[in-house]
Formats: C-alpha cells, structure tokens, sequence
C-alpha cells in the first residue's frame, strides 16, 4: 500500500517524464534540416515574429505542400488541409490561428451548411466575397513588389489577347456548364467578380499539374470552368495578396476588391 510520500514522489516522477518529454517533442535546434512538414510547420508557429530562421523555413514548407499536392490523388484528404495552409502562409507568418479567427470559422461553416441546406430548395449557386490581404512586398518572389505588379500587368495583357478560335471553345463550355442541371457532372462553372479599381489575374491551383489563370478586368466579371475537387485560389488585387482554399462542388461566383461603403 503507497503512503503520502511514496504517491508524492511518484507524481513527481511523472511530472518530470512529462515535462522532459514535452520538452524534447518542441526540440528545434536541427530544424534547418528538417524535411517533415508537420514538425516545420510547428516550429513558424512558435517561434518568436524576428526569428530569422523564418525566412529560410516558411518558403521551405510552402514549397513542400505545394510538392505533396502536385503529387497527391484528388481524394487525398490532406490536400485541402494543405492549401488552407498555403493560403495562411501567403497571408500571415505561420498556420497560427487565433481563439477569435477559430470561433469565425466555426461561424462560417455553421452559415455554409444553412446555405447548402437552401441551396437543396432554390438550387441557386454558392457566393464567396472576400478581400485582400496583405502588401505588395509580400507577393514579391525574390523581388520587388513594384516589379511583381508589373509583371502581373503584363501577363493580364496577354491573358486578355487571347485567339477568337480559343475565345469561342471557352464560351461553348461555359454555356454548356450553364445550362447542364446533371448533378453528377465533373465540372462546374467558376465566376470571378472584380469589384476592386484595378486589373487582376486569379490563378487557380488543384491537384497535380491542375492550373487556371483568369484574367478579370477592374470593375468586371469572368468566368471559367474547372473539375470539381479542392483548389487553392490566389490574386494580387491593386498590390494586396490574396489567398483562400476553397472546394468545388458546385457553381460558385468568388467576389474580389469589396470593400466598406464610405
């Protein structure tokens, strides 16, 4: 039979294992080698906002989730838990979340799942509207945010010049998208509205070697179809990063540049 003392010391022990064992799982001093998503993953949202060791990991890991989704089957369930995070990791310095963004996403879902149930009665399409985030420097990929906007002009000009012949065979899809009530289609139509004052490009990655670019002028729409499944949605809009994870099941019409009425 254990006395006081002997339950004491052994809830000390146990402590101690505790607390040794906690200490080694947050152990970063190899972290610059480290090739494990996860644990790099867990390091970004630790360490301290000036660690400079960020500047090194934080490309390191988005690169590797983009790497595991260029390579995963469209059923992977890790692939949209993925791109959410490289939609944070474009946005913010790390996948933290706070108490607050995890109560409105919480809130978010709870208003999806009343919208989906309407959807099943009215059969009418699915809208997300979202803004910007960020700065121009954020966007910049080893240059500036200036020379990153400029380059974003010029391939929106090309986008936009695009062959009559390739004009049409999109129209043709887009309306046989429209007017196709099959639930069990493969495909769904994509609308992109541009309420910002300036020009963008929304770019459109899934699984694999799935990409889109959509040109959308200032103060217009566009409009693209893509196979369902999960993707990872971004733009640069008037200099701001933009990025969200978003999953296609249906028709869904994303709203870009909106902003508060003065």
């Amino acid at each position: 039979m254990f006395s006081a003392k002997n339950i004491f010391f052994l809830f000390l022990l146990l402590s101690f294992t505790s607390f040794s064992a906690q200490k080694k799982l947050k152990d970063y001093s190899n972290i610059l080698h480290s090739k494990n998503i996860y644990e790099i993953d867990a390091f970004l949202r630790d360490a301290h906002a000036d660690d400079p060791k960020r500047s090194v990991l934080k490309p390191r890991l988005i690169k590797m989730l983009k790497d595991y989704i260029k390579d995963a089957h469209p059923a992977d369930q890790r692939v949209k838990d993925f791109q959410e995070k490289i939609a944070l990791l474009r946005r913010r310095p790390s996948t933290r979340i706070s108490f607050d963004e995890m109560n409105e996403i919480i809130r978010q879902k709870q208003i999806a799942k009343f919208k989906e149930e309407l959807q099943k009665n009215t059969g009418s399409t699915i809208t997300y509207t979202t803004t910007a985030y960020g700065n121009a420097a954020q966007a910049g990929a080893g240059g500036s945010g200036a020379n990153f906007v400029d380059a974003e002009m010029e391939e929106f000009s090309m986008l936009m010049s695009v062959n009559p012949v390739e004009h049409k065979h999109n129209t043709v899809k887009i309306l046989n998208s429209l007017f196709d009530n099959d639930p069990n289609s493969k495909e769904s139509i994509v609308l992109i509205e541009n309420k910002s004052d300036c020009n963008i490009i929304m770019r459109i990655e899934g699984v694999g070697n799935t990409k889109f670019r959509l040109a959308i002028p200032r103060k217009a729409q566009n409009t693209i179809v893509v196979t369902k499944g999960d993707y990872l949605f971004s733009s640069l809009v008037c200099g701001a990063q933009y990025a969200s994870q978003k999953t296609i099941q249906k028709a869904i019409m994303v709203s870009l540049g909106d902003s508060p009425t003065k």
